[in-house]
């Protein structure tokens, strides 16, 4: 495990601190937690980038044409 030295200011590490401390984690627990979820996030954006650079409208009406068209069951109706 990697050890890093990080300045915030002062109002985001306290509300940090406040945070962890209401979902009983320790403050570097908290941060590890927010950089792999900000890393989550950034990944997932630029794998669906990259799928929808694939994509294709006419492969896209072709799947949505062989959808049958029938009414929803009533608890999928808006």
């Amino acid at each position: 495990m990697s050890a890093i030295s990080v300045r915030l200011p002062d109002s985001i590490h306290n509300m940090a601190r406040e945070i962890a401390s209401g979902d009983h984690i320790s403050l570097n627990q908290f941060i590890a937690s927010a950089v792999a979820e900000k890393i989550s996030a950034l990944t997932t954006e630029t794998y669906l980038a990259q799928r929808a650079a694939k994509g294709s409208v006419d492969k896209f009406r072709a799947a949505l044409a062989k959808v049958p068209a029938i009414e929803p069951e009533e608890l999928d109706r808006l």
